[in-house]
Parts: C-alpha cells; sequence; structure tokens
C-alpha cells in the first residue's frame, strides 16, 4: 500500500507581508456563524473552557465584545448554574 504525506504547513509558508491596503479597517466584516440556526458572533474568537480561564467575568466580557465564552466544567453544577446565571442576567456589564 503506498502511503502519501499530506502537505503541511508552517507559519512562514502563509506569512502575510506588510503593505499599504485600499480597505479601511471599519469596512472589514470578521463576524461569523457559529450555528446553523443563527447564531452568530461579531468577532469570531471562543475563550477556552479551562478552570483558570472562563468563569461568568470572562464569559459577560467576551460576548460584550461580540465573541463568545465557554464556561468551563470543573467546579459543582450548582456553581456551574450561578455561573451561567451571571452571565444570562448581565446587561452591559452589570449584573442585573
Amino acid at each position: 500500500m503506498k502511503y502519501e504525506i499530506p502537505i503541511g504547513l508552517t507559519f512562514d509558508d502563509v506569512l502575510l507581508e506588510p503593505s499599504c491596503s485600499e480597505v479601511h479597517p471599519n469596512a472589514v466584516d470578521v463576524s461569523t456563524r457559529l450555528t446553523r440556526s443563527g447564531i452568530r458572533l461579531e468577532l469570531p474568537i471562543i475563550s477556552a473552557a479551562m478552570d483558570t480561564v472562563t468563569e461568568a467575568g470572562l464569559a459577560i466580557g467576551m460576548a460584550q465584545h461580540g465573541g463568545i465564552g465557554v464556561v468551563h466544567k470543573n467546579m459543582s453544577i450548582e456553581r456551574q448554574v450561578e455561573e451561567i446565571d451571571k452571565v444570562k442576567r448581565s446587561e452591559s456589564g452589570m449584573i442585573v
């Protein structure tokens, strides 16, 4: 059986050289759909679901800036519910 080695790329292979652009930064749309049913992210960044990274505070901040935060699972179910409730009740960064 013949095995073909797949082509691999490094950062240098896809490096962009700095130069002038005709596109104004405000005209760029980096939004993306997270799901087929319509969850849309204005900023395509998802935080890591790690206990040292994402709890309610970061999830709220991510949402305010167009991303999404995934609250980690390394806590009790009751604490997870509290963290998610904080995120769902937040408006403009203030928990109501």
